[in-house]
């Protein structure tokens, strides 16, 4: 296992960062002890979780992921460990979450962290994200920006302000983005840089074999901003396996999922996906392992977000780590991108 520095922070985090969404609803509180105590000893010590998860959410289960982790984590050395959470934006669908305002506020933040520690059981949480931004964006597979879909939106400074604060009081460590754009990027950033505040030190977006937008329009301000991508979704919500080839299983995510579909309904997903698992065949190599690889090889990746249901999806996906893609394999992968490129943006 590689450790790579995120940002400007002091952390030190695993190529391979384990996700959690699935914790209080797919798995079992025994499930997420198995999972969790099986990636340390493979050397991870990152972490992902958020307020809102598992995933889906709704209100009978929403923060029991944190719960399971805080059960565990409170018999373990919690210096070794890198704990990340959100905190959930503005959404109509989960007024369950401290009611119908999620706005990206000092009433919101500060709530929404006393919460998560409270759960999660520790006095501080290593990186904490803003889950997805507060102003309008289009978010998860949504189509192209609508200047006449923006609202009022709690200003990024104001943001920052509040983060300042809980930094100073040592209940946060540092402060990360997830599902920004380049604009959200750079204005945290000169922000951050003119008026001495937190620098933002992470970008939690999608990216994997069919969504290799970030490559395109987040990588720049990433590199000269020094933020290092999470990347979630990794196997495409399980697309880049293989198994919805022929259609999708059930019980599988994309089956409980629902809301999903904007995503990984798409044109030329399946043929993409059918190319992918051709090539990785060819060369012996499992899908989902192939998948992983290429985007640990990326340089802008700092840790992939591996998610699993079962302890042997985990090893597998653990296992990934073990491959390694020579110059004519990414070749191969290049040509499929290049007749289907980016069919899950």
């Amino acid at each position: 296992m590689e450790y790579k520095q995120l940002g400007d922070s002091e952390l030190l985090v695993s190529e391979i960062c384990l996700g959690t969404m699935t914790y209080g609803q797919q798995n079992t509180v025994e499930e997420a002890r198995e999972q969790l105590d099986y990636a340390v000893t493979q050397g991870i010590n990152f972490i992902d979780t958020a307020e809102m998860y598992p995933v889906p959410t709704q209100a009978e289960t929403q923060g029991k992921t944190e719960e399971y982790i805080g059960e565990w984590l409170v018999k373990q050395q919690r210096e070794q460990l890198i704990i990340a959470s959100k905190i959930a934006g503005p959404n109509p669908r989960i007024s369950w979450i401290r009611g119908e305002n999620r706005r990206i506020d000092r009433a919101n933040i500060e709530q929404a962290v006393e919460d998560s520690l409270k759960r999660l059981q520790t006095d501080y949480i290593d990186l904490y994200q803003i889950h997805w931004p507060d102003r309008y964006i289009p978010l998860f597979g949504a189509p192209a920006y609508d200047p006449s879909q923006e609202r009022d939106t709690v200003p990024i400074l104001e943001q920052l302000e509040v983060f300042a604060e809980l930094i100073k009081a040592g209940k946060i460590r540092y402060l990360g983005l997830s599902n920004e754009t380049p604009w959200g990027v750079c204005e945290f950033s000169h922000l951050a840089k003119q008026l001495e505040l937190p620098r933002v030190v992470s970008i939690q977006n999608a990216f994997n074999l069919t969504n290799r937008v970030f490559h395109t329009h987040l990588a720049e301000a990433c590199r000269f901003h020094n933020l290092g991508l999470l990347a979630y979704s990794p196997l495409a919500f399980g697309c880049l396996t293989g198994k919805y080839i022929n259609g999708i299983p059930e019980n599988s995510r994309l089956a409980l999922f629902q809301g999903f579909g904007i995503r990984y309904e798409k044109t030329n997903l399946t043929e993409a996906v059918q190319e992918y698992v051709a090539i990785a065949d060819k060369h012996g190599i499992s899908p989902a392992q192939m998948a992983l690889a290429f985007v640990r090889s990326r340089w802008f990746v700092a840790s992939t977000i591996i998610g699993a249901t079962s302890m042997e999806q985990l090893k597998e996906n653990i296992g990934s780590l073990e491959v390694n893609l020579d110059e004519d394999i990414l070749a191969e992968i290049d040509a499929v991108h290049n007749r289907y490129p980016n069919p899950t943006p």
